[in-house]
């Protein structure tokens, strides 16, 4: 299995319960991938060991050709996989500026607590083209704790583009958000660069289907069915699983 990420064999157990069994995964080079499955079918359990903050019993996580499946997640950042959790993690004193130019910047220089001009000045011009790109350019002044909701996480994928990122994960980036802001947020990771993958997770088919150019079904920690959108909305595995409304 090659690939810009692949997750082979992946399982992982808490005391009795299989919270993933065996599950492959490969992402490549600006790909659009979806999970989805009910609750407790390992949807985020998969994302977090992709993103470091939960290591395998089993299996193997390799990014750009290197194993990563001891590496945290800082680690993992540094290397290009960025993560947006549930609910926006912003810094709600700083302004939206503010926020993007922290995520610019570098490691901290830990033997002088703080950053060089340099890095400072390139973070500063990084901020407001992300800004104009999430459609935050006319809330650049405002503190992040003042965003509505949607906005915030607007706010957060600017965050995560601002340290060139070639994968994101995204955790249930709509929830929370009104019709009109899913809309919006349709618009806003349609338009993300191609230099970027996206690992989404998602439970809206809305959203999964308008920007997905494949998905992977998983139920009870084990991988159902994998393929494009209208393979999977089609599929009588996933049709029989969800009797609730995949379509």
């Amino acid at each position: 299995m090659t690939g810009l990420l692949s997750a082979q064999d992946v399982s992982v157990r808490y005391g009795s319960l299989a919270a993933l069994a065996g599950v492959d995964l490969c992402i490549h080079d600006g790909q659009r991938h979806a999970l989805i499955g009910p609750n407790g079918a390992g949807k985020t359990t998969l994302l977090d060991v992709i993103g470091g903050s939960t290591r395998p019993h089993r299996g193997t996580v390799r990014f750009n050709g290197r194993d990563v499946s001891r590496l945290g997640p800082a680690a993992r950042a540094r290397r290009g996989i960025n993560r947006i959790h549930q609910r926006p993690a912003v810094f709600p004193t700083l302004t939206a500026t503010e926020n993007v130019v922290v995520a610019a910047l570098p490691r901290v220089d830990r033997r002088r607590g703080w950053w060089p001009g340099g890095h400072r000045r390139a973070a500063q011009h990084r901020a407001g083209p992300l800004l104009d790109q999430m459609g935050l350019a006319d809330v650049a002044a405002v503190q992040a704790g003042h965003l509505a909701h949607g906005q915030r996480r607007q706010l957060e994928i600017a965050m995560a583009l601002a340290g060139r990122p070639r994968l994101l994960l995204l955790d249930e980036p709509a929830a929370g958000l009104s019709a009109t802001e899913v809309g919006r947020l349709i618009e806003l990771l349609r338009a993300l660069p191609r230099a970027v993958a996206v690992l989404l997770v998602e439970h809206r088919l809305d959203l999964v289907y308008a920007l997905s150019d494949t998905v992977t079904v998983l139920r009870d920690g084990r991988t159902l069915a994998a393929g494009t959108p209208d393979e999977i909305r089609t599929s009588p595995l996933v049709r029989q699983a969800y009797a609730d409304g995949v379509s």
